[in-house]
């Protein structure tokens, strides 16, 4: 059984599709979509530069012989082995497993930050990606249609919280989404203003001090005010206060200040690390052999840095090996046979600021400008596990090249904030709440009740 299609999830399912013979074993996927998501790309999705589905790589397309349970995992039961499941219908149902593999993913991280909850949107997954286009499209319509200078001012500030990838890539690309939709509104041009804040010193410091200051000239470039050593105190519908004691007046404030591990993980009762379940190098938990973690949601040691207690980084190619990895390993505990740790030498990092502008750092080399941009989209036309998908993406591409790109809203959410918090949070088990909810429904009696 496999939790989570994801990068790591999917790349075990397809090693375990072809490595183990037809018939000899049952393939199980616990997910709630019936699509892997390639999400290094959603920030292009949010500018409308690529369709929804064009990232939404099929899992039916993908995998011939995995039995899918439309659902999510929000329990571990290690002692009769089994995982207690909340199906998309709300029904709640059980599967049981002989060897499990752990990929369930992130979440949104969120502080406790008044007003942000309600009023924040997010950037994580292709809902909000959409709802958040048409969101910002609306601003600038419903600011044109006014005469109010303070709600002009309110609905033309946009806010990005969060220097990694995601929000720096966001940030660039919304911006030119409403560049665009601004020469409709001649009167508006002058009244957009960006912001990218961030509480750490340095943009990107996993790309280095000179890619890093190469990207804030980057920004600044397309007129995004970037502000550092500073985060967001509270939010309100119409302001946002800076811890720096700014006030802002602003109706859109976009969160993707990092992210936080599945609460399953917990669920397992074995040892976590930051809410990371804990594993060895072999991919397998110390106390629970029969399961492996693996992906954003896993603390995996990294074999391949000089520090002896670094950790694998929450990328997308670290994870799509360690998938493979995990498969090969359940196979090997299958047939009582040696494992095989994860060792994995990071081939660099890619930032798609959209446009022609692009930083990254393949195999240690600094690109930028052109250079980058080619990498940065050879890359990404690579990593899409479907050709279906690789075809949509270049097309995309290449539309958007030839015949620029549309500024039209599709009608999504009318305003309404998405809600980028996971709403079935408070509905992952603790272990002994699992163990007592796997023996109702195998209805086997509980010691002590």
């Amino acid at each position: 059984m496999v939790i989570g299609a994801g990068f790591a999830g999917l790349h075990a399912l397809r090693r375990l599709e072809r490595r183990i013979p037809k018939g000899m074993a049952e393939i199980v996927l616990i997910a709630p979509n019936d699509y892997m998501l390639y999400s290094p790309l959603l920030p292009q999705v949010a500018s409308g530069l690529l369709t929804p589905q064009s990232i939404a790589v099929s899992l039916h397309r993908m995998l011939r012989r995995t039995r899918i349970v439309p659902g999510t995992a929000i329990g571990v039961d290690t002692t009769d082995q089994v995982v207690l499941i909340k199906k998309i219908s709300d029904e709640l149902t059980y599967e049981r497993y002989d060897r499990l593999i752990l990929a369930p993913g992130s979440l949104t991280r969120v502080f406790d930050i008044p007003g942000l909850s309600q009023h924040g949107f997010g950037n994580k997954n292709l809902a909000e990606a959409v709802v958040l286009r048409d969101h910002v499209l609306a601003q600038l319509e419903l600011a044109n249609a006014s005469r109010d200078p303070a709600e002009r001012e309110e609905r033309c500030r946009f806010i990005v919280v969060g220097g990694g990838y995601t929000g720096v890539e966001t940030a660039a690309s919304l911006r030119r989404l409403t560049d665009e939709a601004a020469l409709r509104y001649p009167d508006l041009r002058s009244a957009i203003h960006w912001h990218l804040v961030d509480i750490a010193p340095r943009l990107l410091p996993e790309l280095g001090v000179k890619l890093g200051e190469e990207t804030l000239d980057l920004l600044r470039n397309l007129d995004i005010e970037v502000t550092l050593e500073v985060s967001v105190r509270n939010v309100t519908e119409n302001k946002v206060t800076l811890t720096d004691g700014r006030v802002l007046p602003c109706r859109t404030l976009i969160w993707t200040a990092g992210t936080a591990p599945s609460p399953l993980m917990a669920s397992v009762g074995t040892p976590t690390d930051r809410g990371k379940l804990v594993v060895g190098s072999h991919l397998a938990t110390a106390d629970e052999p029969h399961v492996f973690a693996i992906g954003d949601a896993a603390a995996i040691p990294n074999l391949d840095s000089p520090e002896e207690t670094a950790l694998c980084p929450p990328t997308a190619q670290y994870a799509q090996r360690q998938g493979v990895v995990a498969a090969e390993n359940v196979i090997s505990s299958l047939l009582d046979r040696p494992l095989r740790p994860f060792v994995h030498e990071d081939m660099g990092l890619v930032v798609d600021l959209s446009g022609k502008d692009a930083v990254a750092r393949p195999f240690g080399i600094d690109l930028s400008g052109l250079p980058a941009f080619a990498v940065t989209r050879a890359y990404h036309l690579w990593a899409v596990p479907s050709a279906p998908a690789r075809a949509r993406v270049a097309a995309n591409w290449m539309i958007r090249a030839m015949l620029g790109g549309e500024v039209s809203r599709l009608g999504f959410a009318h305003g309404v904030p998405s809600t980028f918090v996971d709403q079935v949070a408070d509905h992952y088990l603790a272990p002994e709440a699992a163990r007592k909810e796997s023996a109702r429904l195998l209805d086997i009696p509980v010691a002590g009740a």
